[in-house]
């Protein structure tokens, strides 16, 4: 494995307790999960810890949400409580940074979740996460598009507005500093 992707053992311990903290105090989220199991995994996959990390160090507050018996997988998602601030101003994905021919954000929301090692939610995801709090009542958050929807230039996104989620689409060149994207990490 790459140094890369492998966090110091000072980071590593301050972040599981940071997981650790966000799963007591949010423990709706993931009804009869236990927080050592959870831990057990994550020690045993370094590279998962880093993009966790990733994760929580662009204001994503990744919590556990559910756990895929048939594959022993605990899934994350970003739960915080606005599309996470350090990923807003994106556009959707590279194809749409690159047909841009002035004013460029940084960086497309699905660049910037590959080189986290994470995945963009979908729209059954996104509206999952929804029945577990109200989240992107002030922002919105890119989804990841189906396919037909992305080869005829539109990407969709979510937010929540008078109390019901709600999917649109823009071009996927567009950015806003109100839109990100919300990730999911599956250990």
């Amino acid at each position: 494995m790459s140094q890369n992707y492998k966090l110091s053992k000072e980071r590593s311990a301050e972040l599981l307790q940071i997981l650790q903290t966000r799963f007591e105090k949010n423990i709706l989220r993931h009804k009869g999960l236990v927080w050592e199991k959870i831990k057990a995994k994550l020690e045993k996959n370094p590279a998962k810890l880093w993009s966790l990390n990733q994760m929580e160090e662009t204001d994503g507050e990744p919590d556990v949400v559910d756990y895929d018996k048939q594959n022993d997988a605990y899934i994350f998602y970003d739960c915080a409580a606005e599309s996470p601030k350090a990923r807003r101003s994106v556009c959707y994905d590279v194809a749409a940074l690159e047909s841009r021919k002035e004013f460029k954000p940084k960086h497309s929301a699905q660049g910037m979740a590959a080189d986290m090692g994470i995945e963009i939610l979908n729209e059954e995801q996104y509206r999952a996460l929804q029945k577990l709090g109200k989240f992107d009542t002030k922002t919105s958050s890119w989804l990841n598009t189906p396919k037909k929807i992305r080869e005829l230039g539109g990407a969709i996104f979510g937010d929540f507005r008078f109390d019901n989620v709600f999917i649109y689409h823009n071009g996927a060149e567009s950015y806003y500093g109100a839109r990100g994207f919300r990730g999911y990490l599956r250990v």
